[in-house]
């Protein structure tokens, strides 16, 4: 079994940062899941680079991907194009059903999700919101005729959409959100869920900014990046742009 994941900071796994620097996420824990669960090999690849808008998702990753020969694919994009306000739902739905094509003609089993929700926690919380429900309704509504591609809808989930779900910076999932959505995509998949997985104990060490403190550290770098036209993506590569032999974590050594 070879899973590969395309995407961005959502499937790179930025907020579930781990004691040694790294960035684990969702689509780590699924492919540990899956091992814990499987007697097969199952091999992990995560092409997802932070920042990214969907167009650059499918332009730079999704060939890539599927020339690593996988069973599995999933896709998840446009959470970026979201908090943009001149983006286009139809351009974000086309960009879906073109990777829905390519895994059915490469016979790869397509995994499509959609992002969590953050309106919540952000200003702008309406808008987010308006913007995030007409995306995430348009995806669904264009994937039902396709019951063969596995679906792990996120938006919806409004347990997950709560404060105790969301890193310091509230546009990305904490641990504890991020292990929700791995134990959607092993649900969706017909894999067992870990014990606790969809709702592990609040965690107690993240801060809490608010007021100016807050802008100055989250929301200021994120507009400095939209008005120099960079990204926090900008010269990173894929955490695994390569096979990795995944197994399940109480068997994992430091090789990996």
């Amino acid at each position: 079994m070879r899973f590969v994941a395309i995407g961005d900071s959502f499937t790179e796994g930025v907020g579930d940062e781990l004691p040694d620097g790294r960035v684990r996420g969702w689509a780590d824990l699924v492919a540990e899941g899956w091992a814990a669960a499987s007697d097969e090999r199952v091999e992990y690849a995560n092409l997802a680079i932070r920042g990214k808008l969907i167009a650059p998702i499918v332009a730079e990753q999704l060939e890539p991907a599927l020339a690593l020969k996988p069973t599995h694919l999933s896709f998840n994009g446009g959470g970026n194009d979201m908090l943009r306000p001149r983006t286009s739902i139809s351009h974000v739905t086309d960009l879906f059903m073109h990777v829905v094509e390519r895994c059915e003609e490469e016979g790869v089993q397509l995994i499509a999700l959609s992002g969590a929700n953050p309106s919540g926690q952000l200003p702008l919380r309406p808008v987010i919101q308006k913007r995030g429900d007409l995306l995430s309704e348009a995806v669904a509504a264009r994937l039902r005729d396709y019951p063969e591609v596995v679906t792990a809808w996120n938006w919806p989930d409004r347990e997950l959409a709560t404060p105790p779900y969301w890193s310091e910076d509230r546009l990305h999932m904490n641990a504890r959100g991020h292990h929700r959505v791995a134990a959607r995509v092993l649900t969706a998949l017909g894999v067992p869920v870990p014990t606790g997985w969809w709702s592990l104990p609040e965690l107690t060490d993240i801060r809490s900014l608010r007021g100016f403190g807050y802008y100055a550290e989250h929301v200021g770098p994120w507009i400095r990046r939209r008005l120099t036209g960079t990204s926090s993506g900008d010269g990173r590569e894929p955490k695994y742009g390569a096979w990795t032999l995944m197994v399940p974590a109480d068997q994992a050594d430091d090789t990996r």
